[in-house]
């Protein structure tokens, strides 16, 4: 296996989503939404869903 590789594949993934303010953001978010009420399939859905924007803050659909 090349860490060389996977290394960089990993820093331009961040870079895309915005560095890594936006993906400790993300990190909260989807702890936000492990934690919260409602089914395993929402969560997984508002999950999902979440992280096709990366860095928005809290999912509009979120239930607490």
């Amino acid at each position: 296996m090349d860490f060389k590789k996977l290394t960089d594949k990993a820093k331009d993934v961040i870079a895309e989503r915005g560095g890594t303010d936006s993906l400790k953001e993300d990190a909260g978010e989807l702890k936000d939404i492990a934690t919260g009420k409602g089914s395993m399939t929402e969560k997984a859905k508002e999950a999902a869903e979440a992280l096709k924007e990366p860095g928005k803050g809290p999912a509009s659909g979120q239930k607490n």
